[in-house]
C-alpha cells in the first residue's frame, strides 16, 4: 500500500503564487515517476508536469514557464510551485507516482486525495 499526501492548495488572486507538496509513504520500492494532474469542474483530468528520478522535468504548455516541478527523493516527496496564478488553473490539483518500468497517470500508478486551486480574477 502506498499513500499519498497532498497539501498547499487554497484560494488565491490571479497573478498570486503557490506551492503544493505530495508526500508519499508506505510500500515504496522505487519511484520513478512523479508528477502533477489537474481537473477543472466539467472537465478531463489533464497532465500537468513530471519529473524524473534524475530530475528531468517536462510540462503541459498552458503551464511552462509559470510552473516548477521538484522532487525530493530522499522523503518521496514532490512539489509544484505556482506563479503568475491565472482563473484559468483553477482545478483540483492531484499528485502522481509510478514505481520503475510503469507509466505516469497508469493503472499501477498512485494518486492523492487532491487538494483544491482557486484563483480568482
Amino acid at each position: 500500500q502506498v499513500q499519498l499526501v497532498e497539501s498547499g492548495g487554497g484560494l488565491v488572486q490571479a497573478g498570486g503564487s503557490l506551492k503544493l507538496s505530495c508526500a508519499a509513504s508506505g510500500s515504496i520500492f522505487s519511484i520513478a515517476l512523479m508528477g502533477w494532474y489537474r481537473q477543472a469542474p466539467g472537465k478531463q483530468r489533464e497532465f500537468v508536469a513530471r519529473i524524473t528520478s534524475s530530475f528531468n522535468t517536462y510540462y503541459a504548455g498552458s503551464v511552462k514557464g509559470r510552473f516548477t516541478i521538484s522532487r525530493d527523493n530522499a522523503k518521496n516527496t514532490v512539489f509544484l510551485q505556482m506563479n503568475s496564478l491565472k482563473p484559468e488553473d483553477t482545478a483540483v490539483y492531484y499528485c502522481n507516482i509510478a514505481p520503475r518500468g510503469y507509466g505516469l497517470g497508469s493503472s499501477d500508478s498512485y494518486w492523492g486525495q487532491g487538494t483544491q486551486v482557486t484563483v480568482s480574477s
